[in-house]
């Protein structure tokens, strides 16, 4: 697609450098973002005005750079009473984390890819990637897996088209066909194991959280470290996990979650 043919027009522009100025992770300049960027010159500096003058960019006029602007803070805030199950699951997160003493999280997809959405620490915390409101890879995760096994056909052709299948350790699953596969056992057992497919040293089991009518609405999982535990006494805990993600669907029955796959 060109750089003036994006299939969302404008807005999708625009969420296109959002994206851009957010993956910096820190203020930025423009030159920087005219080397990342798909758009002419003229194009960006356009939208970056544009985007500033909403608030949903900060212009530091002494140091030239751009950031996230506060008005995205109460977007967010609001996207999290809305649309996170986290509120919902907060009580379940913690008698989950309060029986098995381990680090516990909550996650959605977010178009193909896994957004955590809450945790908490196990009672003696390990340094780790997942954190909330991070997103990580699906098809080397056990929240991911356990989400993608349970999509409809037509969403989960979509959502493993968005998978970069980068080996992150000599465990993880770098091929479509490998995943697929992992895909038919997860739904053969009802849960899905991470055997240190993302970090070394990390492991999880992980349950996808299901509407009555099988609808993928989010995952949950219990992780620990190989120094720690073991997948097998891991696996001792599915039934508790399957239990808490069942209660958290019963608890969001009534509510709308938009489907990002």
């Amino acid at each position: 697609m060109g750089a003036e043919g994006h299939a969302d027009g404008t807005v999708g522009k625009a969420l296109d450098v959002l994206d851009m100025v957010a993956s910096h992770g820190r203020p930025v300049r423009f030159s920087d973002l005219l080397v990342q960027s798909q758009y002419p010159k003229a194009t960006l500096y356009r939208l970056l005005q544009t985007l500033t003058h909403q608030g949903m960019l900060t212009l530091d006029p002494d140091l030239g750079t751009y950031a996230l602007g506060v008005r995205l803070v109460r977007l967010a805030h609001a996207a999290w009473s809305q649309s996170s199950l986290a509120p919902i699951a907060r009580p379940y997160l913690d008698d989950l984390s309060a029986k098995t003493r381990e680090t516990v999280h909550l996650a959605q997809l977010d178009f193909g890819q896994v957004l955590y959405v809450d945790k908490r620490n196990a009672e003696r915390p390990v340094e780790m990637f997942a954190q909330a409101g991070k997103v990580g890879p699906a098809y080397c995760t056990g929240v991911g897996k356990a989400m993608l096994a349970y999509l409809p056909p037509d969403a989960l052709e979509t959502a493993l088209a968005r998978q970069s299948f980068h080996r992150h350790t000599a465990q993880t699953l770098a091929s479509r066909e490998a995943l697929t596969a992992e895909l038919q056992a997860i739904r053969d057992r009802g849960h899905a194991w991470d055997r240190e497919e993302h970090e070394p040293g990390i492991i999880c089991c992980a349950a996808p959280i299901l509407t009555r009518t099988g609808r993928v609405i989010g995952a949950l999982s219990v992780t620990s470290t190989t120094a720690r535990t073991t997948l097998e006494a891991l696996g001792a805990l599915a039934p508790e996990i399957k239990d808490i993600a069942a209660k958290i669907a019963a608890a969001a029955e009534s509510w709308r979650f938009p489907e990002q796959v």
